[in-house]
């Protein structure tokens, strides 16, 4: 058996039916350097999806791997619980000096659902011991993704992932969420004053004295689509959290780190959450690791005489991994010295105006949105009605299949292809990812 017939015979790939590898077989990659995959046979791929959002500086990043490798030698892992190290010190104080201001507890867990799973907790008990104990619901926005656990699909709204096990979920209260492109207020995301956020006035006003949080993808919807709204809309909903004492959570696993073109989304509104969740881009893409970060004052809530009962009792084996905070460390430290951010600005520019140039006047294209280095084509069947195509019909699909075969990762969310690519990529490789998603639209459409 080659590797390929290993891996139908053991592996259940994650998110995929598993009877489409019958058509399309798993790709062995072999080797990565930047942006590029490489497959067991010498073909190139463009990851211009991150390997799932989270490689942020390329693979195979020297800087990186030299800090690893280091640490490998050091201390490979330990309990979390009364040990420490330094490379988590150091994390904490260096991640302290970029996240929007008040933020300064570090959670430690290894993943992004597990650091919603953490924030959800925090909030219930917090809400819980400060002496709000009919605040026991949460609030989440429509369209929203969190992962994959059991609380984080309660708090997330999109029925692909969570349909099945809604007997098995939290009770969640959900915010018809901003949908610019089919802007029923006949708006424009770039001049507007969020009117659509009466939503959350109206479900505030009659549910918020018993919801203890609500959590966002700040900005960027990423799974609904790539759905990007406004930042006024983030500075009326820190403004009525604060008027009706409910925390915010800010899930910034998918777009912290410059992701948006600032470090972090909510600094575009220039607003802190009460709770913030990172996650995939805080290691570079190397090792699973993700921190809920939350303030002094949600902080001194639980701190007591441990018989008062009031201690924070959540874990996770892995938290604080000496590895994934090198790993950390390394990518803060080429962020800062390289200019990274400032780099990376020049470049979605040039990827948004390439796109434009290349893709608006399809007949096939709706919309090409972007934020940062992220750019989400909208595909629609008419252009004038902005009516997508039928979704028996896979055209995401049969694209990302076209663009395998011409070398690219185009990985789709339903009938929107999108492009985030890693922070360092080049000019040279923008022109050759779009001329390579261009001809696979072309084969299809």
């Amino acid at each position: 058996m080659n590797l390929v017939e290993k891996d139908l015979k053991y592996i259940w790939h994650p998110c995929s039916q598993m009877k489409d590898y019958e058509e399309l077989a798993p790709i062995v990659i072999d080797h990565a350097k930047g942006v590029m995959l490489y497959d067991e046979n010498g073909k190139d791929y463009i990851d211009v999806v991150s390997s799932w959002w989270c490689n942020l500086l390329g693979h195979c990043n020297p800087k990186i791997n030299a800090e690893i490798k280091d640490q490998l030698d050091k201390l490979e892992h330990v309990i979390f619980a009364n040990l420490t190290h330094e490379p988590a010190i150091r994390l904490c104080e260096e991640l302290s000096k970029v996240l929007p201001a008040g933020l300064e507890k570090f959670n430690f867990s290894d993943n992004g659902s597990a650091a919603v799973e953490c924030a959800l907790k925090m909030a219930f008990q917090y809400q819980y011991q400060t002496g709000h104990q009919e605040k026991k619901r949460f609030m989440c926005l429509s369209e929203g993704y969190h992962g994959e656990t059991i609380g984080a699909l309660s708090v997330g709204s999109m029925d692909l992932y969570a349909k099945i096990y809604k007997p098995m979920l939290m009770d969640v209260l959900h915010v018809e969420a901003p949908d610019c492109y089919r802007c029923p207020y006949g708006k424009c995301r770039d001049n507007c004053d969020a009117e659509c956020f009466e939503h959350a006035e109206k479900m505030f006003e009659q549910h918020a004295h018993e919801t203890c949080g609500i959590i966002i993808e700040p900005l960027l919807q990423g799974s609904a689509g790539m759905r990007i709204y406004p930042p006024v809309y983030l500075k009326k909903l820190r403004a009525l959290c604060d008027s009706y004492h409910v925390l915010l959570i800010a899930d910034e696993i998918a777009t912290g780190f410059g992701r948006t073109g600032k470090m972090f989304a909510c600094d575009h509104a220039g607003i802190s959450p009460d709770i913030i969740c990172i996650s995939k881009g805080l290691t570079g893409g190397y090792m699973p690791m993700a921190i809920t970060v939350t303030t002094n004052e949600v902080y001194n809530a639980f701190y007591a005489d441990y018989n008062e009962g009031k201690a924070f009792m959540h874990s996770h084996t892995y938290s604080g991994n000496p590895l994934g905070c090198r790993a950390a460390l390394a990518v803060q430290k080429i962020l800062r010295e390289e200019q990274i951010l400032e780099k990376a600005a020049v470049q979605a520019e040039y990827l948004h105006e390439q796109l434009c140039n290349a893709l608006l006047d399809h007949p096939n294209v709706g919309e090409i949105r972007h934020i940062g280095l992220i750019n989400a084509i909208e595909l629609v069947s008419d252009k004038k009605t902005k009516t997508g195509f039928d979704s028996s019909l896979r055209m995401g699909y049969q694209i990302y299949k076209k663009a395998l075969a011409n070398g690219l990762i185009l990985r789709p969310l339903g009938n929107v292809l999108y492009f985030n690519p890693p922070l360092v990529i080049s000019k040279e490789e923008i022109d050759e990812a779009v001329r390579r998603c261009v001809a696979s639209i072309n084969e299809v459409l």
